[in-house]
């Protein structure tokens, strides 16, 4: 029987204790250093945004922020690029739809 390795046990990374933060009212774990995104795909998340045209899921695609289909509104401000906003405790994020401007619109 082989034993998974984590990306940590790699690294011989000893992380501080998890925190909690909110995915969609949903609390998730979140270790220190992780990223949005980083802590959402080890809770199993992998979409976070939908596209403005037609509603499409998107999560992280190149995770060192070059592209912007991991962004998600942070608390309470949209288009944060989730691969680049560390985790922090209690930080709330919510699925982004569009351009996360929708309650501006008349």
């Amino acid at each position: 029987m082989t034993r998974r390795r984590t990306p940590a046990d790699v690294v011989r990374a000893a992380p501080g204790p998890a925190f909690e933060i909110r995915f969609d009212g949903r609390p998730l774990p979140a270790l220190p250093g992780q990223s949005i995104a980083a802590a959402l795909w080890a809770a199993g998340v992998l979409s976070w945004r939908t596209t403005r045209r037609d509603g499409r899921p998107r999560g992280a695609f190149c995770g060192i922020g070059s592209c912007f289909d991991c962004l998600a509104t942070v608390n309470g401000r949209p288009n944060q690029r989730a691969c680049l906003v560390p985790a922090r405790p209690g930080d709330t994020i919510t699925t982004q739809e569009g351009h996360g401007h929708a309650d501006l619109t008349v």
